[in-house]
């Protein structure tokens, strides 16, 4: 009777309340759980994703085009004499700085109100440039350390009126 009783244990195919045990197949309960919301959430994201890729951009370029003037702004250059001055140089020989400036301004009106202001943007202008050195304008960025310097000044000596920008037209040294 041992034998018989040994018998049903070794199987291993029932446990004691007569149940199957769970088969591990390719899609049990875990594995449905895990992978139909991350099946959606892949689905979803795509959808969407391809939305904003192939609608959005779109819009974004009609908006661009809707928004772009059609005419060119008002703008208006006051060009000023050339300055000629020197400069200090490393070793103590004679350099030369000759700058040719124009100022960018919002209208023609103010580029009439700016023209008796010119000598003293121009004074402003040199008392700045003589105190320079040749290390002082090496490479771009002292290129534009220089056009900040100039646009800093020439809005404090035409103030009220205010200059965009001040635009290099030539600059030797020598």
């Amino acid at each position: 009777m041992a034998k018989k009783e040994a018998a049903p244990e070794a199987e291993g195919d029932k446990p004691e309340g007569g149940e199957a045990a769970p088969k591990k197949g390719l899609l049990s309960k875990k594995m449905l759980m895990i992978l139909v919301p991350a099946l959606l959430l892949v689905v979803v994201g795509g959808g969407a994703g391809a939305y904003f890729f192939l609608f959005k951009k779109s819009d974004k370029a009609a908006q661009a085009q809707a928004d772009a003037p059609l005419t060119p702004p008002k703008v208006a250059f006051s060009d000023m004499q050339d300055i000629l001055v020197n400069i200090q140089s490393n070793d103590g020989t004679p350099a030369y700085l000759k700058l040719g400036v124009s100022l960018e301004l919002d209208d023609d009106t103010q580029k009439a109100a700016l023209t008796p202001l010119l000598p003293r943007i121009t004074d402003q202008f040199q008392a700045y440039l003589r105190e320079l050195r040749l290390d002082d304008l090496k490479g771009s960025a002292g290129v534009l350390r220089l056009k900040e310097e100039l646009l800093r000044r020439v809005n404090v000596a035409a103030a009220p009126y205010k200059v965009r920008d001040v635009l290099l037209k030539e600059m030797i040294v020598q």
